[in-house]
């Protein structure tokens, strides 16, 4: 068959503006493009200001995972700076930071992923006792599981296909071929996707008890900016403090009793999706989710949880051996993105040296192909070693395994004896989706069993001190300093780099998870993680290109996040279909 141009703009159920173009021979994708769409230049934003405002600016980088970027931030100018945190303080931060973590993989996993899984339509038609029966079979003991709550999700889907709309799941390609849980399947999942808006609006209000609002907590240099105090009603107090309580117990008993065993349950059923999608064979990491370095990962890491697993990177293939990470070999490339760099556009540099410097060379939008064009996105290419590399929660839980932490070894051994499948190929897109239902775990598990533990008692005992003054005014700085933070977050490994002079930000970066996967070529050639997942090994599936369902599933896996439209074009630019997809 003669090569076929399919282009995917934007990418829905996803955070920005991602466009995907491809090429196909055969039903199999043998050239793939991740192409950034949007500049916002937020790191140029910050330059001249106050570091001590900046978490504010960069926590809007993202609308979604608004915290991480402002804890990255604050922690790197405390690098800087000197500014020592109290305990409580960083305690407060993990808090809010494994909040955040275990919010993210359930609203990825069931409101932007599962559409790629579960036929919608199809729940419809189930018999709610035998939804029952599934949901036993999985091992869910989720409460939500009764005939009654399958049976008021039945009837509503029903009235809405009646009416003639699907609302937010109007125009999804229901009439997939690639749709394979049984109806009852489907129920039982559309139950969970609407049990799942409930649990994340009780989850984001730890945030809001510490940050004071949600989305965009607040965050302080020096500590935080809440007061802790049990006796006071506008201190963070007793009330307050039973209620995280009650809130993150209710995220355990979510993500073990059903996301676990829904995911395990899904990709049991996709299980060829574990030889599907395999990206870079290097995978970095600084640690477990949570985890954070103020400077180098060569020392203590401030964050409070998991400090038995050390950074490290798995290096081609090789999941038998943990490198040490060196920051110095962390570099960015360009040769495909719209900027310059001053020292040639074909070098890599450091974040500390970074520059964001514009040279869109683009044709004007709308683009009817950009692959054609040496650059083709705004996204830099950053390399470990001269290498692509994965970052993410499949890249922690190998760190983890590899370090044979616990929790993760029997979450992860017991999901290869059910599922068969071999630590290799977790690099994968069911890999991937199952590494981030194992994370949501640990990371509920060690909120409730370990950093709220603490944290109360340390209050208990009296410690309420949240900041350190020390370091407040830059006339205690130095005249010219730099720091960096590097931390785990939802989608991978976030760093944030800065250099300060009188008392100004000089220059700033941020290497975030999503640069890391969605970046282009680099002057080698090298496939960026997106592009490698898709046309890496040419046999990545697509078997029909006005429903790109197959590659959907695998981009949607690394987690980008927002609902917008599918735009595919043929080759020469005029429309095949276009579909506003749930």
């Amino acid at each position: 068959m003669a090569v076929e141009k399919v282009v995917i703009d934007p990418l829905t159920r996803i955070e920005g503006h991602l466009r995907i173009e491809l090429e196909t021979d055969n039903q199999k994708i043998t050239n793939a493009w991740s192409e950034t769409t949007q500049f916002r230049g937020i790191e140029e934003i910050v330059t001249g200001r106050d570091p001590r405002d900046v978490w504010a600016f960069v926590g809007r980088i993202c609308g979604v995972c608004t915290g991480t970027h402002s804890v990255a931030s604050v922690t790197a100018v405390e690098d800087a700076i000197g500014s020592n945190p109290p305990p409580q303080a960083q305690l407060i931060r993990d808090i809010v930071l494994a909040s955040h973590e275990c919010h993210d993989h359930v609203v990825h996993f069931y409101h932007l992923h599962a559409l790629d899984w579960v036929n919608v339509v199809s729940a419809a038609s189930a018999d709610p006792q035998k939804a029952v029966e599934f949901a036993n079979s999985i091992g869910s003991t989720w409460r939500g599981n009764t005939v009654h709550q399958f049976a008021k999700v039945k009837q509503t889907l029903n009235d809405v296909l009646a009416s003639g709309q699907l609302s937010i799941f109007t125009n999804g390609y229901w009439d997939h071929p690639d749709y394979r849980l049984p109806p009852e399947a489907n129920l039982m999942a559309v139950s969970h996707y609407l049990d799942a808006l409930q649990y994340q609006r009780s989850i984001i209000r730890i945030s809001t008890v510490f940050g004071g609002k949600n989305p965009h907590p607040n965050f302080l240099v020096g500590g935080m900016a809440c007061q802790i105090d049990p006796d006071k009603s506008e201190t963070v107090n007793q009330v307050q403090v039973d209620n995280v309580i009650g809130w993150a117990n209710e995220i355990k008993e979510f993500v073990t009793e059903c996301y676990l065993p829904d995911a395990l349950a899904i990709m049991g059923v996709y299980k060829d999706y574990f030889d599907i999608g395999a990206s870079s064979n290097s995978f970095l990491a600084v640690g477990m989710a949570g985890t954070t370095y103020r400077g180098a990962p060569d020392g203590m890491a401030v964050s409070t949880m998991h400090r038995d697993i050390r950074p490290g990177v798995i290096l081609d293939g090789d999941y038998t051996t943990l490198h040490d990470i060196d920051p110095e070999k962390i570099k960015e490339y360009i040769s495909s993105a719209w900027y310059t760099y001053s020292v040639g556009d074909d070098e890599g540099l450091h974040p500390l040296a970074g520059e964001t410097t514009v040279n869109y060379t683009g044709p004007k939008p709308p683009y009817a192909w950009l692959a054609d064009n040496e650059r083709y996105t705004w996204s830099k290419a950053p390399r470990y070693d001269g290498r692509a590399v994965q970052v993410g929660p499949v890249a922690r839980v190998l760190l983890a395994y590899l370090q044979n932490e616990p929790r993760t070894r029997e979450i992860v051994d017991g999901a290869f004896d059910k599922l068969g499948i071999r630590v290799e190929q977790m690099n994968s897109t069911g890999g991937r989706t199952l590494a981030r239902a194992v994370e949501c775990v640990t990371s509920a598990e060690t909120l409730v069993g370990d950093l709220l533990p603490r944290f109360v008692a340390a209050v208990k005992g009296g410690d309420y001190d949240v900041f350190d003054s020390s370091k407040w005014e830059p006339k205690t700085w130095p005249k010219t300093c730099e720091g960096f933070a590097m931390m785990e977050v939802a989608r991978g490994c976030l760093s944030h780099w800065c250099t300060i002079e009188d008392g100004k930000i000089k220059n700033y970066q941020a290497v975030v998870p999503t640069t890391w996967l969605a970046g282009g070529r680099d002057p080698k050639g090298q496939l960026g993680p997106y592009e490698e997942a898709l046309a890496g090994n040419q046999q990545h599936p697509l078997v029909d290109p006005t429903q790109p369902l197959e590659p959907l599933r695998t981009i949607h896996s690394f987690d980008p996040c927002m609902s917008c439209a599918v735009h595919v074009t043929d080759i020469d630019g005029d429309d095949l279909v276009k579909v506003v997809t749930p």
